[in-house]
């Protein structure tokens, strides 16, 4: 693999199903997504079949905890060794341009390698590579259970550029013409179009690698950000798939030792997007509580000191209405079930995004058993359709701006959990390409 050290760039090997594979069927949702929803994932059962699939490869997080989870624990790694040995999959060398696009917008992404050497997803960090919201180490063990004895890795990972000028992206958009078109199909159950290219001429590779290095240079990084004494550059910023890459993480830390600093583990194959690409929308994540046992409004006004107000409203656009309008100073988040709607409002918040507060209070309720679970959705339809059954709580939250992302997190360090999502559901990732790291 060739290496950019110092901006942690590789340029990976890669794996492509072979021409008479069908890629519909082949390219699956990223595994955390619809985790509420298993009618979701019976369609895809139903549509995949017994066709080679990334959906026989991945564990969808709807089966953790149940037998189809553990049976399918026990079939991954096979399933890899034995498309392998089959000669399912063609390699190929170099990076991917890639336009998704859904619901009429077009995204422009860019397959790499990315060091792990160079990531550290602590808080506090001052890593290269960043985690941008805090990493739930509870959810580690089921995707090291899976990676730690696996052939492939197939990527989930969106990771964020700051790029204002748009330097690399440009690069492979500008020679598109010259490129080996590898993909172009639609993704299953709505999930729009997507195409790639392959990069592997060498001096396209390295004008994409110089707009990198330019980008980490610390007099552009300490003027684009306002830091005059900053030392340690932030280049790669975690957008979707931080568990994946903190699961990748531990386990190269683990075994690195032994296996040396030249293994492919040491690396993870990622798609980099850039921040400032207009078809990127940030998208809040939602809350739902599920069997509720305590009394949320009593419960509110009594966590936040009497410095919540709980407004009853009419419906759902009225509710979006107003939480659109929180700021640092007065916050608002939204609150419904199977009794009505209401926006709650924080006076003097402590913290500065309504996800921070929100989620110190759902953790403490949780903790002392005023709801068994929750769980973290995307889209109004489905924060209403599941907070609104009887015993549940949904929680709606304002959408953060994207252009405040790294400097948020170069200042204050990772958001709170689950702050911000690129896009809803439909429009996350999906496991195509693989790559080797036994």
């Amino acid at each position: 693999m060739k290496q950019y050290t110092s901006i942690g760039l590789g340029i990976p090997k890669f794996l492509l199903p072979q021409k008479d594979v069908d890629l519909s069927r082949w390219a699956v949702i990223a595994c955390d997504q619809f985790t509420s929803e298993p009618d979701y994932w019976e369609k895809v059962r139903l549509l995949v079949g017994d066709s080679p699939s990334t959906f026989h490869l991945t564990l969808p997080e709807v089966y953790l905890g149940k037998p189809e989870g553990e049976e399918r624990l026990r079939t991954i790694n096979s399933n890899m060794g034995r498309y392998i040995s089959e000669g399912l999959l063609q390699e190929y060398e170099g990076m991917v341009y890639i336009e998704r696009t859904v619901a009429g917008k077009k995204r422009k992404g860019l397959l790499v390698c990315l060091d792990l050497e160079k990531y550290d997803y602590n808080q506090g960090s001052t890593s290269l590579i960043r985690a941008t919201e805090d990493t739930i180490l509870d959810r580690l063990p089921p995707r090291i259970k899976i990676r730690e004895n696996a052939s492939l890795e197939l990527p989930h990972i969106l990771v964020l550029i700051d790029d204002p000028e748009n330097i690399v992206m440009s690069a492979a958009t500008r020679n598109i013409e010259e490129l080996l078109l590898l993909y172009d199909f639609d993704l299953m159950l709505g999930s729009g179009h997507l195409s790639g290219w392959l990069i592997n001429a060498e001096e396209l590779v390295e004008e994409i690698a110089d707009g990198l290095t330019h980008l980490a240079g610390l007099t552009t990084y300490r003027a684009k950000y306002n830091l005059p004494d900053a030392q340690d550059v932030l280049l790669y910023a975690m957008g979707d798939g931080n568990h994946s890459l903190a699961t990748a993480k531990a386990i190269w830390e683990e075994h690195k030792e032994v296996l040396g600093l030249d293994h492919p583990s040491r690396y993870a194959l990622v798609e980099l997007e850039n921040v400032h690409d207009q078809g990127l929308e940030f998208e809040p994540i939602h809350r739902v509580l599920f069997d509720v046992k305590a009394d949320i409004i009593i419960e509110i006004e009594t966590f936040f000191s009497g410095n919540a107000k709980l407004i009853p409203v009419s419906s759902l656009d009225e509710m979006k209405q107003m939480v659109a309008h929180s700021a640092a100073e007065k916050q608002y988040f939204g609150l419904l079930n199977s009794a009505g709607y209401w926006v709650v409002e924080l006076d003097h918040p402590k913290l500065n995004l309504p996800v921070g507060n929100l989620q110190s209070f759902l953790d403490m309720l949780i903790n002392s058993g005023g709801a068994v679970s929750i769980d973290y959705v995307h889209g109004e339809e489905a924060v209403k359709n599941l907070g609104m059954k009887p015993g549940n709580t949904g929680f709606y939250l304002p959408v953060m701006h994207k252009s405040e992302l790294f400097k948020t997190v170069i200042l204050d360090g990772a958001l709170p959990r689950k702050t911000f999502s690129m896009g809803e559901a439909k429009a996350k990732r999906f496991y195509l390409e693989a790559r080797k790291i036994k």
